[in-house]
């Protein structure tokens, strides 16, 4: 025993193995190159935050003045003259006089009136640019809900153009020169004396909410995209969810294990990575070319948008159904409950929750999308609100395209308003979808 001791060798002594220098170096190496990787990691996730930010701070910045605007009062003389016989009128004999008479007339008067100066046609004209077109509309209403202002001279608020709504919200300087700006220096004067006199009101723009498209920007409203895209919206939701559902139940519970089924799964899969503007291109094809479906309708919208949803819906649902636990299944047929009867009483409403989550989130995704719409010809100028899915229509992604590329400078305003409410409407989506899964989801 002791000479199998004496044969053993003792531990060298300094720096071996783990102790060296070249490893001491290495290990630093690593650890510099994993501290470069976080910081790289952190840095990107920093930059896009900030660019996030930026984002929705300018878009905010900007659209912020969307909801408000500008409006002129002045004193409306409607006087017996103009008006002549219409009080007489049975209701609708009155509705239509009244839309024959010249409102422009009678906001031509109120402003000579104001500036008496005013003598030359082309000033009159530099004037009358200071109210909006729609002025004539807001008259003819007022009369309309309240016939005894005949003969009376009255006092109103009337909208703006929408030049001198962005001079008065500050996005048109009169410190540069005349000839680039689109408002005078004659037409700055004729506002200031209206602000000193206190005839300048800046309000709610309550009809950004209630009003269709226009072509002038401060008349311009987004309840005709928001009622095309609720349309849309409820089409898409009609097909795309009792179907998606459906399918996924089959494929996850009744479907051989084979490779048809797998065929199908990893089509389902790749469908869902499939750019939207191809869904666009299949339903002017199929819905458009081939069923004669109306142009521009929230049906067309809706059943090529289900088409893009339903592979989103189908692999959620799929998802949710799968982390049922298999217990679940085995406790139902043992008390006698039939396969059809397991699924239904049992896992179905276990994974509703992920279900449902799934599907708002893919409903959120096709209420953004503009590409599948303009392909099957949503991008059309329509002022009337649609009242059914065969209406033509527009949607607000649409609309937001629409008035971004519109030349006019006040619509600028208005996209950035749009695009605030659109993604109000994406956050709620997305917060209901958490809150359903926190609600009613069950860990196992």
């Amino acid at each position: 025993m002791t000479d199998q001791n004496q044969n053993i060798t003792p531990p060298t002594q300094g720096p071996t193995g783990w102790t060296s220098e070249a490893m001491q170096a290495r290990i630093r190496r690593r650890y510099r190159t994993e501290k470069i990787f976080k910081l790289m990691g952190l840095g990107g996730l920093l930059t896009a935050l900030a660019t996030l930010c930026i984002l929705l701070v300018t878009i905010f910045y900007t659209g912020t003045s969307g909801f408000q605007e500008t409006r002129i009062k002045l004193d409306i003389s409607l006087s017996e003259n103009a008006f002549a016989g219409v009080a007489a009128l049975d209701k609708a004999e009155r509705e239509e006089a009244l839309r024959k008479v010249n409102y422009s007339t009678l906001i031509r008067n109120s402003l000579l009136k104001t500036f008496p100066d005013v003598k030359k046609r082309r000033e009159v004209f530099a004037l009358m640019k200071l109210v909006s077109n729609g002025a004539r509309d807001e008259i003819r209403q007022k009369i309309i809900a309240d016939p005894s202002l005949i003969g009376k001279t009255i006092s109103l608020d009337l909208l703006a153009s929408s030049v001198v709504d962005i001079f008065f919200k500050g996005q048109i300087s009169r410190d540069i020169p005349q000839s680039n700006r689109k408002i005078s220096d004659q037409q700055i004067a004729w506002l200031d004396h209206l602000s000193a006199d206190g005839r300048i009101i800046r309000q709610f723009n309550r009809s950004f909410f209630t009003s269709g498209d226009s072509r002038e920007p401060e008349m311009a409203g987004i309840l005709g995209a928001a009622m095309g895209s609720f349309l849309t919206l409820l089409v898409t939701l009609l097909i795309a969810f009792p179907i998606g559902v459906s399918s996924a139940i089959y494929l996850e519970e009744f479907a051989p294990k084979n490779r048809w089924t797998d065929l199908i799964e990893i089509n389902i899969n790749n469908l869902a990575a499939v750019p939207s503007i191809i869904f666009g291109l299949l339903g002017l094809a199929i819905f458009l070319n081939v069923f004669n479906m109306p142009r521009s309708a929230p049906l067309v919208g809706g059943l090529t948008l289900a088409l893009m949803t339903l592979p989103t819906i189908i692999i959620a649902s799929r998802a949710a159904i799968r982390a049922v636990p298999p217990s679940i299944r085995q406790a139902a047929i043992g008390l006698g409950a039939s396969p059809i009867q397991t699924v239904f009483h049992h896992v179905l409403p276990l994974s509703m929750p992920g279900i449902l989550t799934g599907t708002i989130i893919g409903m959120a995704q096709a209420l953004g999308e503009t590409a599948p719409l303009l392909m099957i010809g949503m991008v059309a100028f329509i002022v009337d609100l649609p009242h059914g899915v065969m209406d033509a229509a527009t949607a607000l992604p649409v609309q937001i395209f629409l008035w971004a590329d519109s030349p006019e400078r006040g619509f600028m305003e208005k996209t950035s308003a749009a695009i605030i409410v659109l993604i109000v409407f994406l956050i709620m989506m997305n917060g209901l979808a958490i809150w359903l899964r926190q609600k009613f989801e069950k860990n196992w």
